[in-house]
């Protein structure tokens, strides 16, 4: 048998999830999609933190070209049929799990690479990361998410520019922008982001809540924000984690949070 395509762990409440084609920069294939969905949904059910990467000197070079030359060949090709089959879902489930995902960049993010990367709730890239939105270059649209995610993270007009142009962002630049949350030096990304996923697993049940609100927040207003954070206050003082950490909190101690 041959190496996995992406490689999954879980220690501490905390899944680490790694695209595995290192030789490729990690180019993904339907068929790593396929199995990046089910890690992704395996750690919806059993971790407490996600950290999402990939293994060797690159996040994601972008969808793997040896699908697109299939298209090459059909009288009536349909590029977006492998956006919805697991592309997008994968995108989905990454906002929609309860766990706040991290995602650990280094290298090359491009392609439908950068939606993946972006859909992080925390975003930690080294210092040797960048984007690079090469849709243009080959004839294709943005996928992945990145003309909503890239466009609500750095504005229109950057965004813009850097799509239609096929730009590179640097990982300081991003930082400066808005779009990534901390760059690090690459040989301290992955204790960085392990360092961060331990936190949050031993965080209380309201962080599903706040990352919900979060994510909702962008595409709703004032109004509907005031309504949802009244509901999610509700729920959170009805879980064990609200009465320990308040008990913590008069006892001058760390509390214990439990996940519930």
């Amino acid at each position: 048998m041959g190496e996995p395509l992406v490689n999954y762990t879980l220690a501490e409440g905390v899944a680490r999830i790694a695209l595995n084609d290192p030789k490729r920069l990690n180019a993904v294939s339907e068929e790593m999609g396929g199995v990046l969905l089910s890690c992704l949904q395996r750690a919806a059910g059993e971790a407490r933190a996600v950290i999402l990467t990939g293994e060797g000197k690159a996040f994601c070079s972008g969808a793997n070209l040896d699908d697109a030359l299939e298209l090459l060949n059909d009288p009536e090709p349909d590029g977006g049929g492998q956006l919805e089959r697991v592309f997008n879902p994968s995108v989905l489930a990454m906002r929609q799990m309860e766990q706040p995902v991290i995602t650990a960049i280094r290298g090359v993010t491009a392609g439908v690479g950068c939606g993946i990367a972006m859909a992080g709730d925390i975003i930690l890239c080294s210092e040797t990361a960048y984007f690079f939105h090469a849709f243009s270059k080959v004839g294709l649209v943005p996928d992945g998410g990145s003309s909503w995610l890239l466009s609500k993270a750095i504005g229109r007009v950057r965004a813009m520019r850097l799509m239609l142009l096929g730009e590179r962002l640097g990982a300081q630049q991003a930082l400066d922008w808005g779009l990534v949350s901390q760059v690090v030096a690459d040989e301290e990304l992955d204790g960085a982001a392990m360092e961060i996923a331990r936190t949050l697993a031993k965080g209380p049940r309201s962080l599903a809540t706040i990352k919900r609100l979060a994510w909702d927040a962008l595409e709703s207003d004032l109004k509907s924000a005031l309504a949802a954070e009244r509901i999610g206050q509700r729920d959170a003082t009805r879980t064990q984690d609200f009465v320990e950490g308040t008990r913590a909190f008069f006892e001058r101690r760390e509390p214990k949070f439990i996940g519930r």
